[in-house]
């Protein structure tokens, strides 16, 4: 594997706050990577002494901005890193590209729609649609709701490396209840989430309110990441499920399409 070059090599930026510099390179380095990696790479890849590493890498996971694997000696992105990605979205380039699509999911269906985009272990929704004449919801614009229990969250949690999702539910008291119904251990959770993987997308039904279901479709970058996922809420038990699954992933696609361009 090639050494990703230092930026204070063709800037004096970095030669004049290398612990900054560091930290930036070490963090992009592992956003880079489909799962967590051992200390040891990243001083290799990076040609950075083992010991700054490792005091770097302590003082980020203090912040959460990494997570450490102590079963595996890895280390991975945390969720403070989640809060990045999640406020760069909703300052700009999901929300903006994302509405339109959402708008036309709901007018198409006649059912509300929404994009969400992980926040730690919640969701966080940047877009929401109301359908007109249809059931009041507990999700608008800015709303948190647990990630395990919604379509959403499920759809972007099945998207992960195993290892991130093992970090951020490592045990029963990961799992927050709101209707009763769910996922209360990480092996039941494992099981939602090998299903999402096997349908293509993620469904949830009366966990997050009574009466109401969801179908969910993450929005993926170009190195497979997921970004957001989009979701349709209803209540009527005759809507086809697949049909609705079937449109909320062209919607995903779309929007995957136009953030690579």
């Amino acid at each position: 594997m090639s050494v990703i070059p230092d930026a204070s090599e063709s800037s004096g930026v970095g030669a004049q706050v290398p612990a900054a510099d560091n930290t930036l390179r070490m963090l992009r380095y592992l956003a880079g990577r489909p799962a967590p990696v051992a200390a040891s790479a990243i001083a290799r890849d990076l040609a950075l002494p083992r010991s700054t590493v490792y005091h770097l890498l302590t003082t980020l996971a203090a912040h959460g901005f990494v997570m450490h694997l102590r079963e595996d000696r890895r280390w991975g992105l945390g969720t403070s890193a989640f809060e990045l990605a999640g406020g760069y979205a909703r300052q700009q380039p999901l929300a903006r590209l994302g509405r339109p699509l959402v708008a036309a999911l709901s007018d198409r269906l006649g059912e509300s729609a929404h994009l969400a985009v992980m926040s730690g272990g919640d969701v966080l929704y940047i877009v929401e649609e109301r359908a007109p004449r249809r059931p009041a919801l507990v999700t608008d614009v800015g709303v948190r709701l647990p990630a395990h229990l919604t379509a959403s969250g499920r759809a972007m949690l099945a998207a992960l490396p195993r290892e991130q999702v093992r970090a951020l539910y490592p045990g029963a008291s990961a799992f927050p209840d709101r209707t009763g119904v769910g996922p209360r251990t990480p092996a039941q959770l494992r099981e939602v989430l090998r299903i999402v993987r096997e349908r293509g997308y993620a469904t949830e039904d009366s966990e997050v309110a009574d009466g109401l279901r969801s179908v969910g479709a993450a929005v993926r970058d170009h190195s497979g990441w997921p970004v957001a996922a989009v979701a349709v809420t209803w209540a009527d038990d005759a809507l086809d499920e697949t049909l609705l699954a079937d449109a909320v992933r062209d919607t995903a696609s779309v929007l995957e399409s136009r953030l690579r361009r």
